[in-house]
C-alpha cells in the first residue's frame, strides 16, 4: 500500500464512523440502537464513535510515522469486535429487526466493518515500523 492509499484508508475509516452513526442512529434519535446496548451504544458512545471518526481523519492528514497512533486505532478496534461478538452471542438480532430496521443493519454490520479497519491499522502499524 502506498501512502496515497493508506491516507485513502484513513479518511474511510473516518467517513464509515462518522456517517454510519449519524445514519443508523438517525442523527442520534433511533433509540432501539440505544436500548439494544445502552453501554456501549448509549447517544454517549455514539457521540465518541465520531469522534474517533474524527481521528482517523486527523491521522489521514499527517505525513510523518503513524506507527503507534495506528497501533492506538488498531487495539480501539479490537476492543469493539469483542464487544460485538459477546453482543451478539448474547443478543438476537431477529428480535432487533423486528424492532427496527436500522438497529438491526448497524448490529449486524458494526463488528465486521470494525474487524475490517482494525485489520488496516494493524497493517499500518506494521509497515509503518523500522526495518
Amino acid at each position: 500500500m502506498n501512502q496515497n492509499q493508506i491516507r485513502q484508508g484513513f479518511i474511510l475509516a473516518a467517513l464509515s464512523n462518522i456517517c454510519g452513526v449519524l445514519l443508523f442512529s438517525r442523527g442520534f434519535t433511533n433509540a432501539a440502537i440505544n436500548t439494544a446496548d445502552p453501554v456501549v451504544m448509549s447517544n454517549f458512545g455514539l457521540l465518541m464513535i465520531t469522534v474517533w471518526g474524527l481521528a482517523y481523519w486527523g491521522a489521514a492528514k499527517i505525513d510523518a510515522n503513524i506507527k503507534w497512533l495506528a497501533a492506538a486505532f488498531a487495539l480501539e478496534k479490537l476492543v469493539y469486535v469483542v464487544v460485538w461478538i459477546r453482543w451478539l452471542s448474547n443478543n438476537s438480532l431477529a428480535q432487533l429487526y423486528s424492532e427496527d430496521l436500522f438497529a438491526g443493519v448497524f448490529y449486524s454490520v458494526y463488528g465486521a466493518n470494525d474487524l475490517m479497519f482494525m485489520l488496516f491499522f494493524a497493517y499500518v502499524a506494521v509497515r509503518a515500523a523500522p526495518r
